[in-house]
């Protein structure tokens, strides 16, 4: 016999009450906007979404670009596809720069939802322009394919966490929705704890930005300080895993 059955009938309905009003509440709260939950005080770090962006998404990416890095040193990229495909990834990391430090320090709105869509798009066209420069001198490996595709897709599942996160805005950003479309910028009312910051802008000086920098620095060097390298212009792919 279940627990209810055992209590007289008004306290069953008493009970029924009680659990119905905690489903509501806690229905209503997993429901409130980013702009509601400010006004609520609700931390921000308490959304399991904020947590796996930071603490998932995030290094995964590092990960990813430090690994495709590896790939690049490996295949000899200073005297086959040179430092011309080195700015190529430089400019790709502007792409995903820009909307990674707006979510990091500025109020997402309809704005800075239009802007991550943007760069999306504009990261995956260059995307593609890489690997086809890529491949008439370098052999991309099966390891190296696999590494794009978390640097592809991770940027794509960033974005859908955020609109979710933000919904109204997003719907905004289109004319639907209840919510007034914000196209201002403004700093986070909630700003990220600054041993996170500091510890996530270490990580992308030390193990992004300056290894695709020295990249790139050692096509010039190897190529008297021209962007394209012979064997790319002679669009001869060989085996690029030897000199």
């Amino acid at each position: 016999m279940s627990l209810l059955g055992a209590m007289p009938e008004g306290h069953q309905r008493i009970e029924l009450w009680i659990v119905a009003g905690a489903i509501a509440a806690a229905g209503s709260a997993g429901s409130l906007s980013s702009q509601e939950r400010r006004r609520e005080g609700v931390p921000v770090l308490s959304d399991p979404t904020v947590l796996i962006l930071m603490y998932f998404l995030l290094p995964v990416w590092l990960v990813a670009g430090f690994a495709d890095w590896l790939c690049h040193r490996a295949s000899h990229i200073e005297s086959t596809t040179g430092a011309k495909e080195s700015l190529i990834h430089l400019l790709m990391f502007a792409e995903v720069g820009i909307p990674l430090l707006a979510a990091m320090f500025l109020d997402v709105n309809a704005l800075v939802i239009a802007i991550m869509i943007v760069t999306f798009f504009i990261h995956e066209a260059t995307a593609m322009w890489d690997v086809r420069y890529a491949t008439t001198a370098r052999t991309v490996t099966p390891i190296e394919q696999h590494v794009h595709s978390f640097l592809e897709m991770i940027p794509l599942m960033g974005l859908v966490s955020v609109v979710s996160l933000h919904w109204g805005q997003f719907l905004a950003l289109f004319g639907a929705g209840q919510e007034t479309a914000h196209l201002d910028i403004a700093w986070k009312s909630q700003q990220l704890p600054v041993s996170y910051i500091l510890c996530v802008m270490a990580v992308i000086l030390l193990f992004e930005l300056l290894p695709y920098l020295e990249e790139f620095v050692r096509g010039l060097r190897a190529n008297a300080g021209r962007l394209i390298p012979a064997k790319a212009r002679r669009n001869d792919p060989g085996q690029t895993t030897l000199r």
